[in-house]
């Protein structure tokens, strides 16, 4: 068995580890299946097993035709939550069969346990949404050229311009159809290139 298979099977296997899990819901009702799940977590006494939920959601400022604006809360994944879970085969029922859940993202099917979300995608989504708790400690800084890890610029070569430390982002320069163009990557997506 390789090394990448035996990390596959420790992901779904370990049940003692905590993780997080994609769940698929209908769209619009992200809010009332993540209150399905709150209530069932203590009546069917899984709280040693499911930990948090959440719904992505970010602040969207709406401007009325009144010139009035509104804050709205937009879901930035549509018919799905976020939950932080030990994959015990009770968990495991009670969260698949809660009123609205259609099923885990990364299983199978066939009672197949599904794929966790790896921690550094998951940190990348807290992060944006104000909940994140590790801060990635960089070796590069502004003016040294990065490798883009992930995302639509993955393997691209770029300079970083600026860093927000705060938010953990750096402003990349790249070249894309022959101009320098900037883009806003988080740092846990970029890995500085040695000197040669």
């Amino acid at each position: 068995m390789s090394e990448m298979d035996e990390k596959i099977v420790k992901a779904t296997d370990d049940e003692n580890e905590v993780r997080w899990y994609v769940v698929n819901t209908y769209a619009g009702h992200e809010n009332r299946v993540k209150d399905n799940l709150e209530k069932r977590l203590e009546t069917m006494g899984i709280q040693e097993s499911l930990f948090r939920i959440f719904v992505a959601e970010e602040e969207e400022i709406v401007i009325k035709k009144n010139n009035k604006s509104e804050v709205k809360k937009v879901n930035m994944f549509p018919g799905y939550i976020f939950v932080q879970m030990k994959m015990t085969d009770q968990a495991w029922y009670v969260v698949r069969n809660t009123p609205g859940v259609t099923g885990f993202i990364g299983s199978s099917g066939g009672g197949a346990k599904p794929f966790p979300v790896s921690e550094d995608e998951m940190e990348s989504i807290l992060r944006r949404m104000g909940h994140g708790d590790q801060k990635v400690v960089v070796d590069f800084q502004v003016g040294d050229n990065v490798k883009i890890l992930t995302g639509p610029f993955a393997n691209m070569i770029g300079r970083i311009s600026a860093m927000n430390d705060q938010t953990q982002i750096a402003t990349v320069m790249t070249l894309l159809f022959g101009r320098e163009t900037p883009n806003e990557i988080s740092y846990g997506d970029l890995q500085k290139l040695e000197e040669e």
